[in-house]
């Protein structure tokens, strides 16, 4: 496992310090705030939770970001040893960026504060979501209890994203997968934010098909089952400010 070192995480090179730059505090929730907390750099970490991913594609997926600060942001994670480059074989040959160890280590922090912010009656589900977010947001909204002795293999084609999903034991696999042969039932949709409706409104699926696009094709069955073990947190209950527990 990389960790960064005085140079590669600035000190001495001219560029800021891993710990202290911002907040010098010892805290080390702060610390994390440090290395990950900087503008993209954790939608660039989600980007790659799924698997390695060239630069072409995390900017595809972050129409947002310009390519410079892309540039900056993976530059910076590879420094502190959240992330490390490589090409491929060929005939591929192309350069890909993926998560060491350590920046794997990272999703359950995403997954919390996933659970924590969708309790916010401001958090808006209309808003863009990439393919990567919603696959990870399966991961992070399953109902153990709900998934109990269900076991499946679910394909999603989500625009031009395929993953594959295995869920067995109540423990819920996912991977990106160019051929989604042997997937019981595949959810197709254009874009990944057609599955919400669905997967956490508890929708009728017609009425989603029919608003969204979105497909199931094999065992529908199987399909709705799977898609009701997901459920998000209730929501907090407005609140005048003040107070403590």
């Amino acid at each position: 496992m990389k960790f960064p070192n005085k140079s590669s995480a600035g000190e001495g090179s001219g560029g800021p310090p891993a710990h202290g730059r911002w907040y010098r505090d010892a805290c080390a929730a702060s610390f994390a705030l440090e290395l990950i907390g900087e503008r993209w750099s954790m939608h660039v970490m989600r980007e790659l939770m799924l698997g390695p991913r060239r630069f072409s594609d995390i900017r595809a997926a972050l129409p947002g970001i310009s390519a410079k600060v892309l540039t900056d942001r993976l530059t910076r994670l590879e420094e502190l040893g959240v992330l490390a480059r490589h090409m491929l074989p060929p005939p591929a040959a192309s350069r890909v960026y993926g998560l060491t160890e350590w920046g794997y280590m990272a999703e359950p922090l995403m997954q919390e504060l996933g659970r924590w912010s969708v309790r916010s009656p401001l958090h808006d589900p209309a808003l863009p979501l990439t393919a990567v977010s919603a696959m990870l947001s399966l991961r992070t909204m399953i109902d153990p209890q709900r998934a109990a002795g269900l076991a499946a293999r679910i394909g999603f084609a989500l625009g031009d994203d395929r993953f594959m999903a295995e869920l067995a034991e109540g423990s819920l696999a996912i991977r990106r997968a160019d051929d989604l042969t042997g997937a019981q039932a595949i959810f197709r949709a254009a874009e990944a934010g057609a599955i919400l409706p669905l997967f956490y409104g508890k929708r009728d699926p017609d009425e989603v098909a029919a608003a969204t696009g979105l497909g199931i094709e094999g065992d529908r069955d199987l399909a709705l089952r799977f898609a009701g073990i997901f459920a998000l947190p209730p929501k907090i209950a407005p609140s005048g400010g003040g107070g403590g527990h």
